[in-house]
């Protein structure tokens, strides 16, 4: 008599069919290519590396080259990336930690912040609209100061991603807490749409982050958040737009409750900072979410996005040279000599900021005015098309970023499908949704038609219910059970499992 499997029996058979998908998604040139376990007991010619190296590039490039991922990639054009190589090439050896032999870096990474402080309400004196007259705030007649003032000047620094900036934003609100409240137990409120990134600063730096709910159109619910606060909040958040579902939180309100419990409002625009300037300069509409309100304390805002600049280029920004004091981390007593560093490395590849800076100055704001129209005019395009499949339901008011949903299917059946189609969208879970970032990748002719056609058809398979023809490699699968079973401890161990799989050949 045979005894059925246990739940830990069948769960260890589902870690083990996920963990061979990612295995088989995550390492797929085994046999094709040499595996290094240890150093080779000589050095492989540097033409053999090229060669393989160029076959690595010649594999991977089409699926985002073609416009069929989400995000991720959002210049791609080939001139763009050769020239931005270039530049990387002529400052590989920089390093932003010695700033005396690399002053140049010094002088790139300044004018970054500066620059991208200017797009979100840093105004020059001689133009207190900031050239973009809309949003006008009480604060309007003391934007001229802010280049000469301390206290309203928005000032800042380079970070290696979003990431990194949000968690120093975080451990700058901590330090201000302490010393300028006497807060010991640190809280920060977050809409339940903000990015994990708050999460991950809450643990790093043992800050309690209080997680509130947002509204029907994945807005954060502003009476819940003021609910949230209590003596030991030192800060609020929203989102320009928030990653899931592109929502532009209410910051006019969040600012307005942050400034009357006078503590810090971050708003994590990170996805947003660089495309939505020039999407309201094209006349769309966007609800205010930068320095020009005020409240808003600090920024995030990602280069490497829809700024076209090499990957690991993020700025944060603050209102204030003296709230920014709090980010930095200097050591008097070390036998090395003295330390100061202003974000969280070391050491530094200066070489990103060089690059960052040349992608900037040569694109203008023509460039990238230019391209938010085509990548708004691609976004009306999905849009509409979306809004015409009746299985299909957009979430949110979509403005770049375009989440949607289904009553009456199962969302992710139809990412398998599309999968099978060669298209890598993004899964949403809580609800079950799927979101479709539109980069210039996109703006290519024919490429929104047929992301619309794969659409139908994948929608009509999974309503008629037929079988994918090829088996989705994606992480679709997992978001099925994710969203299938109530104990959060089996995704966590899944996630984990997935994270070994990166490293371990």
């Amino acid at each position: 008599m045979h005894r059925l499997p246990g739940v830990r029996e069948r769960l260890e058979d589902e870690y083990t069919r996920i963990e061979q998908m990612v295995r088989t998604r995550l390492h797929p040139y085994e046999g094709e290519m040499p595996t290094f376990t240890r150093l080779p007991e000589r050095g492989i010619p540097q033409q053999q590396v090229l060669e393989w190296m160029t076959r690595l590039r010649e594999r991977e490039t089409p699926a985002w080259q073609t416009g069929h991922v989400s995000g991720t990639v959002y210049h791609g054009g080939e001139e763009h990336a050769a020239f931005l190589s270039q530049v990387y090439a002529l400052h590989g050896q920089s390093n932003p930690l010695h700033a005396d032999l690399f002053p140049s870096t010094v002088k790139f990474e300044a004018e970054i912040v500066a620059m991208t402080a200017s797009l979100l309400g840093a105004h020059p004196i001689d133009d207190p609209s900031g050239g973009r007259g809309s949003h006008q705030t009480e604060n309007d007649g003391e934007q001229g100061s802010y280049q000469t003032d301390p206290d309203l000047q928005i000032v800042g620094t380079v970070t290696s991603g979003g990431t990194e900036s949000i968690l120093l934003a975080m451990k700058t609100y901590r330090d201000w807490g302490r010393a300028e409240r006497g807060i010991t137990q640190p809280e920060v409120v977050a809409p339940v749409t903000a990015h994990p990134a708050f999460d991950k600063a809450a643990h790093l730096f043992c800050i309690r982050l209080i997680r509130t709910p947002v509204d029907n159109q994945f807005r954060a619910d502003v009476k819940a958040m003021r609910r949230a606060i209590t003596r030991n909040t030192v800060a609020l958040v929203g989102s320009a737009p928030s990653y899931p579902h592109g929502a532009i939180d209410p910051i006019p309100q969040i600012a307005a409750l942050a400034q009357e419990h006078r503590i810090g409002l971050h708003v994590d625009a990170c996805l947003g900072g660089f495309i939505l300037p020039f999407i309201e300069r094209l006349g769309y509409p966007v609800p205010p979410y930068d320095f020009r309100v005020p409240g808003v304390t600090s920024m995030s805002v990602d280069p490497h996005k829809y700024g076209y600049t090499p990957k690991g280029l993020s700025v944060v920004l603050y209102r204030g040279r003296a709230l920014r004091r709090y980010q930095y981390f200097t050591y008097t007593d070390w036998p090395g000599g003295l330390y100061a560093s202003p974000t969280l490395p070391g050491s530094r590849p200066g070489a990103l900021s060089a690059a960052g800076w040349a992608a900037m100055v040569t694109l203008g704001e023509s460039g990238y005015l230019e391209a938010a129209r085509r990548i708004m005019e691609t976004a009306t395009t999905v849009r509409q098309g979306i809004e015409a499949i009746p299985e299909l339901r957009l979430m949110g008011v979509p403005l770049f970023l375009i989440a949607f949903t289904s009553d009456s299917l199962n969302i992710y059946e139809v990412l398998d499908r599309m999968a099978a189609r060669g298209w890598r969208l993004v899964a949403l879970q809580r609800p079950p949704g799927a979101h479709f970032a539109i980069t210039l990748r996109h703006t290519q002719p024919g490429v929104a038609e047929q992301f619309l056609n794969d659409l139908r058809s994948a929608v009509n398979e999974v309503k008629q219910g037929k079988a994918t023809s090829k088996q989705s490699e994606g992480m679709a699968p997992i978001y099925g059970m994710a969203n299938s079973l109530p104990f959060r401890g089996v995704i966590d161990e899944v996630l984990h499992r997935y994270l070994d799989a990166l490293y371990d050949l």
